[in-house]
């Protein structure tokens, strides 16, 4: 048996001038979780590059107020991914940003004196309290008074925030930093299950006070990933953390036999009990992932896992033409 396995081999440093070279280097190393690094970006560049496979993009929200959320709107920008779900934070921390900085903080600061200085810690990130609630609040009601006086009463969370992308081409000249913008001009559909969970939800709570007939339709956003994951030859997910946003892309895709690709990032333990923590191996007992899949669960924290292995496909992996139509 022996003589079949390969032998673990040093990272060389010379040899080693991209990040192309690292992650094929991390593949030789034996070990940990550099060769998982290595197993999950040749499953994701597989993924993109099958053109008949529609590919789920999944994350919470707290990662879009790092400068993480720079990869992710690569992601978009270049195509890589059909569709996004992920949690109403994202929304907040996108919109926010488009107007107004976050800071660099510390973990280790003072929470009662920050919230004497009106300042929110996201772990390690500052914001201060007039660039997160205010902000969000003027923007999304703003916006939120234009599409129903055009007429938008009734809304699935896909569309709704399909035009807010459009409101902000319209109204935010850092437009191009944005997550929300770049789905609205490649028409990639953005889901939020949890939409009432965060400080847009709250406004969308906010608004109904005010026009009573105005409505989130969730179940139609259940209708668009139904169709999504029955007319697929072929899916695929990039599952970034856990929670209704993970549990959403493996769920739908227990309907159609499981997700043919999987690639988990997580730091939650598996022994936990919770979804956060399950591994790829676990879902495919429910059907969520295939008996057959190219799966792996790769533990880190996604700040700095994810950059080496976005590094890796945009070395690889040419942008994607449009693929999907999403109405």
């Amino acid at each position: 048996m022996i003589k079949q396995l390969k032998p673990v081999r040093d990272l060389e440093p010379e040899n080693v001038k991209s990040i192309r070279d690292l992650v094929l280097a991390f593949g030789d190393m034996g070990g940990f979780i550099a060769p998982k690094i290595s197993v999950a970006s040749k499953i994701l560049e597989k993924m993109i590059k099958d053109e008949e496979s529609f590919n789920f993009l999944s994350f919470p929200a707290a990662i879009v107020s790092t400068g993480l959320r720079g990869i992710l709107r690569e992601f978009i920008k270049r195509r890589f991914f059909d569709a996004v779900i992920t949690t109403t934070g994202t929304i907040d921390h996108d919109l926010a940003r488009c107007f107004v900085d976050y800071y660099q903080g510390v973990f280790e600061a003072d929470d009662k004196e920050l919230r004497s200085l009106k300042i929110h810690r996201l772990g390690s990130v500052f914001i201060p309290f007039e660039n997160y609630g205010e902000i969000i609040e003027h923007h999304a009601q703003r916006f939120l008074e234009e599409i129903y006086s055009g007429g938008k009463k009734k809304i699935p969370t896909a569309y709704l925030l399909h035009l807010l992308g459009e409101y902000l081409d319209k109204n935010c000249s850092k437009k191009e930093s944005s997550i929300l913008w770049w789905s609205w001009k490649n028409n990639i559909r953005i889901f939020v299950p949890g939409i009432t969970d965060g400080a847009f939800g709250y406004q969308l709570w906010l608004f109904k006070q005010k026009y009573s007939d105005f409505e989130i339709d969730v179940l139609s956003d259940e209708t668009m990933l139904s169709d999504i994951v029955y007319e697929s030859k072929r899916t695929g997910a990039l599952v970034i953390g856990g929670g209704i946003s993970k549990h959403h892309v493996i769920w739908w895709n227990q309907f159609k036999g499981g997700l043919d690709k999987a690639v988990y990032i997580t730091t939650a333990p598996e022994w936990d009990g919770s979804l956060s923590g399950a591994k790829t191996r676990e879902a495919i007992s429910w059907g969520k992932i295939k008996e057959i899949a190219n799966h792996i669960t790769v533990e880190g924290e996604a700040t700095v896992i994810l950059p080496i292995i976005a590094g890796y496909l945009f070395e690889v992996v040419n942008k994607r033409e449009p693929r999907h139509k999403l109405q």
